[in-house]
């Protein structure tokens, strides 16, 4: 029983066995040290230190200077759907109808809790990979099922090697969960290992619940959109948002697509929960996904490759193994040298230098001996934050 209801007077604990069992998130303990330290330099949160470009900013001053400040439909505005579905067919070639296959959803967070909570019957088991993004496995437990790791290893690229997937599957297995590009890793699956995965789900009748939040963020490789690939379409929930192509992180928007009958399950647990986006963030996005803003991604884009570029040079420079990410906006070195724990790594790099990353071990038991590094913060304090590291190795290193 915890001690806030000792002092309440409450002799039962009302908390149910599910969020007892929940751990806070790995990164936030981090940034509520940070908050309080002056001099800090984050490279922990994960989030675009660009400002959302104007066009898209102007475009939710107009909606609240116009009074719209009312509900949507539960499905989302139609004109942000079809611009979705206008926006996926130019990229991707896939087909979605706006009437009944996309659903606007507060952020890409909630279309993952929706698709695991409308699909998943207790028991159910979802592979994922390890390491792989907090949420992940919390919102399979939640939801009832059973979370799957399968470990990924640097010596592969962290990709999800298809053989690996075929062992873990048991006749509970209901779905594989991809996100590529990968947070924590920055890995990027290439199109012929989808397409082993494609088989295997096919073969075995698994749905693919494919976030990819990341996906206009990738360096010297094209991304393969899951839903495209032969045989997919109606196979995949396919999970996005404008956080972090657009720099929207605050705007709470994001959206899935898939058939009508998964869309038509979550909106029934939509409708009852979050009703549906703010109405001047569907606004903005709506703009965001006009033609006209490709050209503000692509700026980003490039200053995040020359980052990623600088970081994981200088991660080698100072001795530490790191794999060059493929897309995302982190680096994931090896601290494995210094032989300290990711915590123990984290917690004196934040104490004796002020910079924060997140250990390695809150994204699985395969993400020990890494820490990500979020390389979404200016040149210049990449720079410092190397230095800093560099003087940190110095006194720690074995």
């Amino acid at each position: 029983m915890s001690k806030d209801i000792k002092q309440t007077g409450i002799k039962r604990d009302y908390i149910s066995q599910k969020v007892h069992d929940i751990s806070p998130s790995g990164i936030r303990k981090y940034f509520d040290l940070l908050a309080s330290m002056e001099g800090a330099i984050s490279l922990g949160v994960g989030e675009p230190d660009f400002v959302t470009p104007w066009p898209i900013r102007e475009a939710g001053i107009f909606a609240i200077e116009k009074g719209f400040t009312m509900y949507t439909s539960n499905w989302g505005m139609i004109e942000l759907r079809q611009s979705i579905s206008q926006y996926l067919k130019r990229f991707y070639k896939i087909d979605y109808n706006p009437h009944g296959e996309i659903l606007i959803t507060t952020g890409s967070s909630e279309a993952l809790d929706l698709a695991f909570r409308a699909i998943i019957n207790p028991g159910d088991e979802v592979i994922m990979t390890d390491p792989h993004y907090v949420a992940y496995p919390v919102c399979v437990s939640m939801a009832g099922g059973v979370p799957v790791q399968i470990p990924t290893f640097e010596k592969n690229n962290f990709e999800l090697m298809p053989n690996d997937v075929r062992k873990y599957l048991t006749p509970k297995t209901k779905a594989i969960l991809l996100s590529f590009p990968a947070n924590p890793t920055g890995a990027v699956m290439p199109r012929e290992l989808l397409k082993e995965l494609a088989k295997i789900a096919i073969e075995h009748d698994l749905l693919i619940v494919s976030d990819e939040i990341y996906a206009r963020l990738t360096y010297d490789i094209e991304h393969t959109c899951m839903a495209s690939l032969p045989g997919m379409r109606d196979r995949v929930i396919l999970i996005r948002g404008f956080s972090k192509a657009f720099a929207m992180t605050g705007w709470r928007v994001g959206y899935v697509a898939a058939n009508a009958e998964i869309i038509e399950a979550m909106m029934k647990v939509h409708q009852y929960t979050m009703m549906c986006a703010p109405i001047m963030g569907q606004m903005a996005a709506i703009e965001a996904l006009k033609e006209s803003n490709n050209q503000e991604v692509e700026d980003m884009l490039a200053e995040y490759d020359r980052r990623r570029r600088v970081i994981v040079r200088g991660f080698h420079d100072l001795g530490l193994s790191c794999f060059e990410p493929k897309g995302a906006f982190y680096a994931f070195p090896s601290i494995k040298s210094t032989g300290m724990t990711s915590e123990e790594f984290a917690e004196a790099l934040l104490k004796e230098e002020k910079v924060a990353v997140v250990p390695g071990h809150v994204f699985g038991k395969h993400g020990e001996g890494y820490i990500r590094c979020c390389y979404a913060t200016s040149m210049p304090e990449i720079e410092e934050a190397l230095r800093r590291i560099g003087k940190f190795l110095e006194r720690h290193r074995k």
